[in-house]
């Protein structure tokens, strides 16, 4: 028998075993599943998403997030997953192989996932300095008596509710004057950068150590990491979501979460939230992706996958939107406090009120352990899902430079020691302003905006949606659905397209908390940050026509065209392991 399937291999069955062997595969379909879990649910699904459905109408914001999630979310998700599994190559290969002339694609999402491991990293630094203020005997942000309180300090528990807590032109909250003076110590504003913040610069570190060690080996730790990194967020949500449901006055915030208000639906930014939040949770874009789907085996029906991997993010989702907004009842009741005096999204929703509530509830550092511990697994996990994106690119392109020896060991240290470098300018004292102009500038809508338009053009029309579609079928025995083909060619990237259309039209200069403007170089530099990663596709198109032979015609025709090897590695490989033993499915070796 195995000789039989090695003379249906095509190529020489020895030196492809040799570079499979190499790159890695998963150890288990547990493994693929968990990572990519790991990297679509995570900080956006518990700050994100409660308050835009609370903000945009409660039970009616489902209409459009669902209408994004079919015709936009859906649609990508399996586009990566497959196309990473298909060619069997990370972010940047992947294009390489399908269609040449936008390999630029590969190297946009490379930098963007680089910007985004400098500056998405600092909030777990944040996580961790609360989970270890945590341990002592009094939390810290629940009193007055600290060394950076101000006279004007109050306690919300002893303060008058009819005041605006948050307000410091008369009284600020304990909770308040602990984040912006202890955590950040923020400074007026991003020209004073001042000094960098010891006890934040030992926790960065310490997260980078953290995600060094889950990604040094490769998919054989970071597939093991995850068993730890993508449950345990899961099973503190639970237990959040149960202490909630069970406090007083849980159901009055949990009204305020999902009772619908359909007149909403009127207004675009309502339909606007909905699309940008399918980008901003589900990972797509970025080439995480196409490098987890990579390490599959060549008939892992990553479309079955890619559905329920969607279900599970929407639920998630959806659930911690009771597990936040029972608290914030409860906090309500207990305080007199509104709750839309206190629902808000970002940083605000998880380093100020939610450590407020929890001052409010019997064993206050218990919860506090517990919530905070989910934020730190939540981020590490799509944190060196990322970084692993990043090493498998580069080894994808530069094999027999890197994947020798302790070579790729060392690079990767090399590139935490760098992200961790520039990651100091963030834990400084003007460090929140620095981070808001990497969030909204490289990771904001109208990036992945874009990057989606290409990417669905791609594949639909250039290498085209038939052509796609078999290959998926190909893979998994069947083809996808018509509707994900018809989304590839028209839906994805009309929606995204209007989507992009009214974000430029209501585009308003950044400003940190409603209040700040940023001096004019800041905003140039944001500028840059965006279009530092999506010039690289114009940048490669004019390379690849430049040093291509023939007329300009011949040229885009050929640089257009599928490398000729596209699917044989991968699928030699299922004859492989199909000679040791019989895939799930029964097929033996489907070449």
């Amino acid at each position: 028998m195995a000789g039989y399937l090695g003379r249906l291999c095509r190529l020489p069955r020895k030196t492809t075993l040799r570079a499979t062997e190499e790159r890695g595969k998963w150890g288990s379909k547990k493994e693929f599943i968990l990572s990519v879990a790991g990297a679509i649910i995570g900080l956006g699904n518990v700050w994100r998403f409660p308050y835009l459905c609370y903000k945009n109408g409660g039970g009616a914001f489902f209409i459009p997030y669902v209408l994004f999630l079919v015709t936009c979310g859906i649609p990508l998700f399996v586009l990566e997953t497959a196309l990473g599994q298909y060619t069997s190559q990370g972010g940047i290969m992947c294009w390489r192989k399908v269609c040449p002339l936008f390999e630029g694609m590969g190297y946009a999402s490379q930098i963007i996932l680089f910007y985004g491991c400098i500056s998405y990293i600092v909030i777990i630094a944040w996580a961790f300095l609360y989970f270890f203020s945590s341990f002592s005997g009094k939390l810290p942000w629940a009193s007055c008596n600290n060394t950076w309180n101000t006279d004007s300090c109050v306690v919300l528990n002893n303060y008058n509710a009819t005041a605006n807590w948050t307000s410091p032109m008369n009284a600020s909250s304990s909770v308040v004057e602990f984040w912006q003076l202890r955590v950040l110590k923020i400074s007026t504003g991003i020209d004073a950068l001042g000094s960098v913040r010891w006890d934040l610069s030992l926790c960065l570190l310490l997260a980078w150590i953290i995600c060094y060690f889950c990604v040094w080996k490769g998919v054989r730790s970071t597939g093991k990491a995850t068993y730890v990194t993508a449950t345990f967020p899961f099973l503190m949500l639970g237990v959040l979501f149960l202490r909630g449901m069970t406090l007083p006055g849980a159901f009055h915030g949990i009204k305020y979460y999902l009772y619908p208000n359909p007149a909403r639906l009127a207004d675009p930014q309502v339909w606007m939230d909905a699309g940008t939040q399918i980008f901003y949770s589900y990972a797509i874009c970025l080439g995480c992706l196409t490098t987890l789907g990579s390490y599959n085996k060549y008939n892992n029906n990553c479309y079955r996958d890619s559905f329920y991997l969607c279900l599970l993010n929407s639920g998630t989702s959806f659930i911690s939107g009771f597990a936040i907004f029972s608290v914030l009842g409860y906090m309500s009741q207990k305080s007199g406090i509104d709750i839309s005096s206190v629902a808000e999204s970002g940083p605000g929703l998880v380093f100020i009120v939610y450590p407020q509530a929890v001052t409010l509830l019997p064993w206050p550092q218990v919860w506090s352990v517990c919530f905070f511990s989910m934020i730190i697994l939540l981020g590490i996990d799509g944190q060196f899902v990322g970084l692993e994106s990043i090493m498998t690119s580069l080894t994808d392109v530069y094999p027999s430079q890197i994947r020798k020896g302790y070579r790729r060991e060392l690079f990767l240290m090399l590139i935490c020691a760098l992200c961790f470098m520039f990651g100091l300018l963030l834990v400084s004292e003007a460090g929140a302003y620095i981070l808001q102009i990497f969030d909204h500038y490289v990771c904001s809508g109208p990036t992945l905006l874009l990057m989606a338009i290409f990417q669905s053009l791609i594949i639909g029309w250039i290498y085209g949606a038939e052509r796609f579609s078999d290959n998926i079928e190909d893979m998994i025995g069947y083809k996808p659905l018509s509707l994900i083909k018809y989304c590839w060619m028209f839906g994805t990237p009309l929606i995204c397209s209007g989507t992009l259309v009214f974000l430029l039209l209501r585009y308003s200069p950044l400003k940190f908390n409603n209040s700040y403007v940023y001096p004019w170089w800041a905003y140039l530099i944001g500028w840059f940050l965006a279009m530092s990663s999506l010039t690289m596709i114009p940048v490669t198109i004019v390379c690849k026509l430049v040093k291509g032979k023939g007329t300009l015609w011949q040229r885009l025709k050929t640089s257009s065209r599928p490398a000729d090897d596209l699917p044989v590695i991968a699928k030699e490989m299922t004859c492989i392991s199909a000679s040791l033993h019989v895939p799930d499915d029964g097929k033996i070796c489907n070449l």
